[in-house]
């Protein structure tokens, strides 16, 4: 028999796979090269693709060239939806995505399409108990606190500003950590912790371990240009 619960329903997605981790609410830039992925960018943009959602699934090593086993990628991903797509004169394009809602990967299909398509099922937060509000609010200010801290120390030129005060808890963490420069299996475990207490907990200690690394080390990370792409190249994920 089925399993009829909700967020049960298996799905087909195309995947990027990437050496990073997309979380939802987020921006991301693409470079597209290979193709198989500006054959998936042509269907984002024509509506063949539903949506203009794909997922994003972070590889496991960067030493896997090719991704046609479920193994070679983290189970957890995140959909995008395409916001901006400019085709360059040699056929490569320049895309603008954010990230949505979480998935599981049960499987991955390398024969399907002429991309890399992917069997998921959403995955949401545990609601966070109505009484656990105050609780809530006081690690909020806490993280927002170590998000002042580190993003004063990395890019104190570069205009950051702290999410809008009415922001959920539950997206306040991902709003928080796209602004750290964090190892990607930190980045991995925020994707996949469904429990936004805790997920919110984890970013202040985060946030706070690198500020710390930032002043013992007297370095700063690139600058959020260079982050997201703001030469038009820099450091776009690339597929190729």
């Amino acid at each position: 028999m089925a399993d009829t619960r909700p967020g049960t329903e298996r799905e087909t997605l195309p995947l990027f796979p990437l050496q990073t981790v997309l979380l939802p609410g987020t921006p991301i830039p693409l470079h597209i090269f290979e193709p198989r992925y500006r054959q998936l960018t042509v269907d984002l943009i024509t509506g063949s693709v539903p949506h203009r959602l794909f997922g994003i699934v972070a590889m496991r090593s960067p030493a896997v060239q090719e991704v046609d086993e479920l193994e070679h990628v983290h189970p957890v991903g995140c959909a995008a939806r395409l916001r901006e797509a400019k085709r360059l004169p040699d056929g490569r394009y320049d895309l603008v995505a954010s990230g949505t809602r979480r998935f599981r990967l049960h499987d991955v299909d390398a024969t399907a399409a002429p991309y890399l398509m992917g069997t998921v099922t959403w995955l949401d937060d545990r609601p966070i108990p109505e009484e656990a509000d105050d609780v809530a609010a006081r690690l909020a200010d806490l993280a927002r606190a170590a998000h002042r801290r580190y993003c004063g120390a990395a890019w104190p030129d570069d205009g950051w500003r702290s999410p809008p005060d009415d922001t959920d808890p539950a997206e306040l963490s991902y709003r928080l950590a796209s602004d750290c420069v964090l190892p990607l299996h930190d980045q991995q475990a925020l994707l996949e912790e469904r429990l936004p207490l805790r997920r919110l907990r984890t970013v202040c200690r985060l946030l706070n371990r690198e500020s710390g690394f930032l002043s013992q080390l007297r370095a700063i990370p690139a600058s959020l240009s260079e982050m997201d792409g703001g030469d038009g190249s820099a450091t776009k994920p690339s597929l190729n």
